[in-house]
């Protein structure tokens, strides 16, 4: 038997529900705008952005099928009416069944118009967007398909990992960059490089480079990529896609790392020029899998912690923990655990938002629509078949956005204090 929900918990979801609805029919009027950086902190016209937001792989998949496209639209309704912000998607799918990219510079008209209404539609309902450029895993193609190219072309690689240093997988990969960035979108009629309704570009989800493990490798192929995005897009902000492992030169950062060692580094990558945010991904259940919950949750909090406080004294950059989650595969699961989970990142970020800190929002993963059965993959949320995980969501969605309008009212009194002070002291100046 189910064991039934409260009525008061009801009630208190309908309340916050019917305020945040209010607030953000006024915070998508000054939604229009680029998302900067100002010092650690994400800003949209001037005021405090938080990346309240979520992961949908997905989008422009589905979206490539006009018969299917309901359903993005169904998720950016739902996703909008609890207050998220921040879609994060794939802008790559390299060979095999039904890609965008056929191979290298060849493309698929009909999955890039998939992504055209993915952004529409994001759009129309206030939803910024992070699209990634690449996979570090053979799901959608990935690095390995871009190696498997250069080989058909006589290129002698040994490993996957020649994707960073090959100088004819690199060119391959630049000019994925070069023709998305600069995509005429058939729907909005806006070119993707001069599109508000993309927060930032993502150079890769989840890089890998454990033939390297010094680290120099990735290091070098995020300074000559991010220069290049640079070089085409000064609108938009960029990241590289990190996990959040420490290299071996952050001895204090690496007894996070579970004894992985993937040739990245938290603290040097993101100090590369032209990098504006860092991003860490979260998963104690897939990292502490023999590990009880409360392990997990200990785990999880000093993560958070001691990366919030790196990115806020060390990189001095915004942070977004743009992945984390909690799979109901996993044995013994509840969705209290899940929740526990979503509450420990949701306070971590509201905690270091509220006194100014690098920590900008989290993305959970992933947001589903109904009838999406065949993406489950146990970390997927459909909002309106999990009412506890939809109203933790729906609670940070108006704490942060009440943190937005604080900051704006302190300003507004500041700005009318500046202003009166220099009335003032423009008639003293006539009377003298």
């Amino acid at each position: 038997m189910k064991n039934k929900l409260p009525l008061h918990f009801f009630l208190g979801t309908i309340i916050i529900l019917i305020q945040l609805f209010s607030h953000l029919l006024q915070y998508t009027e000054a939604y229009n705008g680029f998302v900067r950086t100002k010092g650690t902190q994400l800003v949209l016209n001037g005021s405090p952005f938080y990346a309240h937001g979520f992961n949908a792989y997905w989008l422009m998949y589905v979206a490539s099928d006009p018969s299917q496209r309901y359903k993005i639209t169904n998720a950016f309704h739902e996703a909008s009416s609890h207050g998220l912000v921040l879609a994060r998607t794939w802008a790559f799918s390299d060979g095999g069944y039904r890609p965008l990219q056929y191979s290298p510079g060849s493309y698929n008209e009909q999955m890039f118009e998939g992504l055209d209404f993915v952004i529409g539609e994001a759009r129309k309902y206030g939803i910024k967007l992070i699209l990634s450029l690449v996979n570090n895993y053979h799901n959608f193609g990935g690095k390995k398909q871009y190696v498997n190219w250069a080989r058909s072309q006589g290129q002698y690689l040994s490993s996957d990992d020649d994707f960073f240093s090959n100088s004819v997988v690199k060119g391959y990969y630049k000019n994925h960059i070069k023709t998305v960035l600069n995509r005429y979108n058939t729907v909005t009629g806006v070119v993707y490089k001069n599109d508000p309704t993309i927060m930032a570009w993502e150079l890769m989800n989840e890089p890998r480079c454990t033939s390297d493990p010094s680290g120099r490798t990735i290091q070098a192929w995020i300074t000559e990529m991010a220069a290049l995005v640079k070089s085409i897009d000064r609108n938009h902000l960029l990241e590289v896609g990190l996990e959040g492992f420490y290299g071996a030169g952050h001895p204090q950062g690496t007894s996070l790392n579970l004894g992985m060692n993937i040739g990245t580094d938290f603290i040097s990558n993101n100090q590369i020029q032209g990098i504006d945010f860092a991003t860490v991904h979260s998963y104690p259940d897939q990292w502490l899998p023999s590990s009880n919950d409360q392990s997990q949750l200990s785990f999880l909090s000093n993560w958070l912690n001691t990366h919030i406080q790196d990115a806020q004294n060390i990189i001095r950059k915004p942070i977004l923990f743009t992945e984390f989650g909690k799979s109901s595969k996993d044995p013994g699961y509840s969705t209290n655990q899940r929740d526990q989970v979503f509450a420990t990142i949701y306070y971590k970020v509201y905690f270091s938002a509220k006194r100014g800190g690098a920590a900008a929002g989290g993305l959970f993963w992933q947001l589903l629509t109904e009838r999406m059965d065949s993406f489950r993959d146990g970390y997927d949320v459909v909002l309106s078949e999990n009412p506890s995980t939809a109203n933790l969501i729906s609670g940070q969605s108006y704490k942060l956005l009440l943190l937005r309008k604080l900051f704006e009212r302190t300003r507004n009194i500041a700005r009318s204090k500046s202003a009166k002070a220099i009335r003032n002291g423009k008639g003293k100046g006539i009377g003298h």
